[in-house]
């Protein structure tokens, strides 16, 4: 079964690291969507948040898609935990 909770990450990225480390404390079943380290390799974080930045989240169950680490970390808590 396919999670609706999709995240896209950088290995080895701290940001991202803080993010799927709190969702797998919570017992939450996501996708892990790997990215290229390079910016301009990452045209689906573009094509489905406007940015290339990462953390992305995207919780298709809320139709919510959010990046910025902090603001995750505060939605997983208030939403998904």
């Amino acid at each position: 079964m396919a999670s609706d909770i999709t995240m896209y990450v950088l290995e080895g990225c701290p940001y991202c690291e803080a993010v799927t480390d709190r969702l797998e404390e919570a017992g939450i079943d996501y996708e892990r969507e790997e990215v290229p380290a390079l910016h301009s390799g990452r045209d689906e974080v573009k094509r489905v948040s406007g940015q290339r930045a990462v953390p992305v989240l995207i919780d298709e169950s809320h139709g919510v898609t959010m990046a910025e680490s902090e603001n995750i970390l505060e939605y997983v808590e208030r939403t998904l935990a």
